[in-house]
């Protein structure tokens, strides 16, 4: 199963991979080496969100989408938190190339606020919370409106994830070998 490179210009998003950072919930990079690819299916979703953002004048920030299976394991040993985290035995849609963390961000490449940060592992984080602003309310029901239009399921417990329906069973938890090049260190 090959997986598709994510990049400009084939794909009009802003990549910023927060696990090859210290940005991110462990405070230090989990992966060697910025990154951003997903399974063809997600890839094609990814395409006719982008094209549905486009006309209102939005793009995409991706925060994360193939996560390698080592990756998880990192994550998963540093908070073991089955409410944001998929348990690695069980296998993430992370893994499988069929999930993206994402943001929206206007035509000056600024996030939309959405309420929280992404990897805010709170019950703000929840979709459908009424406990932020009005503008980011708005603002996740219109990313939530692009991604599920386009062919994406949400989480219902992080705004930033989406995923491809149903994706257990049907697509195969990768490690880091699937790549040509490592983005483990």
């Amino acid at each position: 199963m090959p997986l598709v490179e994510i990049a400009p210009p084939t794909y009009d998003v802003d990549i910023f991979i927060a696990y090859a950072t210290a940005n991110n919930f462990t405070g230090k990079p989990v992966y060697g080496r910025p990154a951003c690819y997903l399974h063809a299916d997600a890839a094609e979703c990814l395409a006719r969100a982008i094209a549905l953002a486009k006309p209102l004048g939005l793009r995409f920030k991706v925060f994360d989408a193939f996560r390698p299976s080592e990756a998880q394991w990192v994550l998963w040993n540093h908070t073991p938190d089955p409410e944001f985290l998929a348990d690695p035995k069980r296998g993430s849609p992370h893994s499988m190339g069929a999930a993206v963390d994402l943001t929206l961000i206007d035509a000056s490449g600024h996030e939309l606020d959405m309420g929280t940060a992404f990897d805010a592992f709170t019950p703000r984080s929840h979709h459908g919370v009424l406990d932020i602003p009005p503008d980011a309310q708005r603002n996740r029901a219109l990313l939530l409106g692009l991604m599920t239009a386009a062919g994406w399921d949400f989480y219902r417990n992080e705004w930033w994830h989406y995923q491809l329906f149903s994706p257990r069973g049907k697509y195969e938890v990768l490690s880091d070998s699937a790549l040509s090049v490592s983005m483990m260190p």
